[in-house]
């Protein structure tokens, strides 16, 4: 029989609060344990001397018949000094996953194209600024004639439109 200092949740759903239990560690996680060591109340604030209760004498008698306690409550005994807690090192637990990694390559191809994009825009409006700017250069060196006014077609067109309904009354 493996002895395990361990939580087992009780409380409201999305009001959880936690027993810290001396319990057989083939027991299920909510089910049958055997002594009651202390509670873990999450809900408080994190600075709250509520948040985690310990009875130390109990917690010490179960250590000493050979209790090991689960990653979570050897925190808190830690933080009690009733247990040397270091913290575990996981190099690839911080690491994405593979899809995770698919989709920043992705992003970051689709960064680089708007950002070509951006440029390729950029110099495209440089150079219709600067055609502008030369057109208006060449427009101020240039002696600007004004052109006569065409208005003969414009006063011939009505002249021969009478005559043509004159010709067709005929």
């Amino acid at each position: 029989m493996a002895l395990k200092l361990r939580l087992a949740r009780h409380g409201a759903k999305k009001r959880p609060y936690y027993r810290i239990v001396a319990a057989d560690s083939r027991a299920p996680r909510d089910g049958r344990f055997i002594d009651i060591v202390g509670s873990y109340n999450p809900m408080l604030p994190k600075d709250s001397e509520e948040r985690v209760k310990l009875d130390v004498e109990k917690v010490q008698d179960w250590l000493k018949k050979g209790a090991r306690p689960t990653e979570r409550v050897a925190r808190f005994l830690g933080a009690a000094g009733l247990w040397e807690w270091k913290a575990g090192n996981n190099p690839e637990k911080g690491k994405p996953g593979q899809k995770a990694l698919e989709r920043i390559e992705e992003r970051k191809e689709k960064a680089e194209a708007r950002a070509a994009a951006e440029a390729e825009a950029k110099e495209a409006a440089k150079e219709a600024a600067k055609a502008a700017e030369e057109a208006a250069k060449a427009a101020e060196a240039a002696p600007v004639e004004e052109a006569p006014a065409e208005e003969t077609p414009a006063e011939e067109a009505p002249a021969q439109a009478p005559a043509a309904e004159d010709a067709s009354k005929e």
